[in-house]
């Protein structure tokens, strides 16, 4: 609204190409990116970015925080490919433009490293994220917020990698700042306890996961619209939770409310409703309704053959959960089918001793077995 008041002033006093104008475009695509509304976001974005290339030298440090949010917001459509380019263009720019400290050359090592990462290419997140936080260590506090988010960032990735107790090592020391740093009621909060809940996930420790969760939870409910994104994942995470105990009933209520949050929010082919109908064909499965099972996973995959890179490994997660379903439907041959297609791509995204790889070897020897 205040924004809104503000461009409408400027647009009478000021030359239509006035970098002003164009920051007062950012500004509003910023609320509209934080709302989730993306189409419009990048509406903006590039309205402002227009007078930004008109206005400004080739390398200045506003064009290139300019090609981030657009970045930003293709990285949050989940179209990787797009943030990527955009990335890499803002840091070009950051690199000629700033010594090689500035935190803003942190934060553009960040965004590289959020989509490698997104993209399931975990060596080169981890690369950049470290790049990304050597900087931060230098040119900030050591309770900065920003610093939290990097430690947070990096223990997402050795979660990703099934290196738990490397995960939860990274995770604490961010929670640690936020409780300095932060409000008790910060959403960054609710990150934090939401990703630790996820490592005791892994680890199987059910009740700490679910504590987390709920701590989480509560946050989110309070801190964001009833139609979030991040409300959605807390939903998915809790359901992820009782399935994971056996209490499918209770799953598929916590992953549907997460489900309609999502077909509101993002649009058709986003890799994260991809992950929603595969969580819930994941309770079927358990419990033996293989139809609606490979029903849902059929549309999951169906989305990640259209979203993702072909060597991702929420692909090869799709053929996998749909071997196993045809190979307890007692279908081999299509079983084998699915499941040398998943190890292909899990052998060139993850090291070798991934819980996956090691999982997928087993099916594919149980299937040999039985043809």
């Amino acid at each position: 609204e205040f924004y809104e008041k503000a461009h409408k002033i400027e647009e009478k006093a000021l030359p239509p190409n006035h970098p002003d104008l164009a920051i007062s475009y950012n500004n509003i695509g910023g609320v509209y990116d934080d709302m989730s509304d993306y189409s419009k976001a990048l509406e903006f974005y590039e309205k402002a970015h227009q007078i930004f290339e008109k206005a400004l030298p080739s390398n200045h440090p506003s064009l290139a925080i300019s090609y981030n949010n657009i970045g930003q917001v293709y990285n949050n459509m989940g179209d990787l490919s797009k943030a990527l380019e955009f990335y890499e263009k803002a840091h070009k720019i950051f690199e000629k433009a700033l010594p090689p400290n500035h935190p803003d050359l942190a934060i553009s090592y960040n965004n590289i490293g959020m989509a490698y990462s997104g993209k399931g290419d975990y060596s080169k997140a981890l690369e950049f994220y470290e790049k990304s936080h050597k900087i931060l260590e230098k040119a900030l506090p050591s309770n900065h917020p920003n610093l939290a988010s990097s430690y947070h960032n990096i223990g997402g990735v050795y979660n990703n990698m099934d290196d738990y107790s490397k995960a939860l090592e990274f995770y604490e020391k961010s929670l640690k700042i936020r409780e300095k740093a932060l409000p008790s009621n910060h959403p960054d909060f609710a990150t934090s306890y939401n990703n630790i809940g996820l490592v005791y996930n892994n680890i199987s420790d059910y009740s700490k996961a679910l504590e987390f969760y709920e701590k989480s939870h509560q946050i989110y409910e309070k801190a964001l619209p009833s139609n979030h994104p991040l409300l959605a994942t807390s939903y998915n995470n809790i359901g992820g939770v009782y399935n994971d105990m056996g209490d499918y009933s209770k799953a598929l209520e916590f992953y549907e409310k997460s489900h309609k949050i999502l077909e509101k929010a993002l649009p058709s082919n986003h890799p994260n409703l991809a992950s929603s109908y595969h969580n819930i064909g994941g309770v079927y499965k358990n419990m033996d309704d293989y139809s609606k099972a490979l029903e849902f996973y059929e549309k999951a995959l169906k989305i990640r053959e259209k979203a993702l890179p072909s060597n991702h490994p929420d692909l090869a997660n799709s053929y996998n959960n749909i071997g196993v379903v045809y190979f307890d439907k007692g279908d081999y041959s299509k079983a084998l089918s699915f499941l040398e297609s998943a190890l292909v791509i899990f052998q060139k995204s993850l090291p070798p001793s991934h819980s996956n790889i090691i999982a997928v070897k087993n099916s594919i020897d149980n299937v040999k077995k039985k043809m």
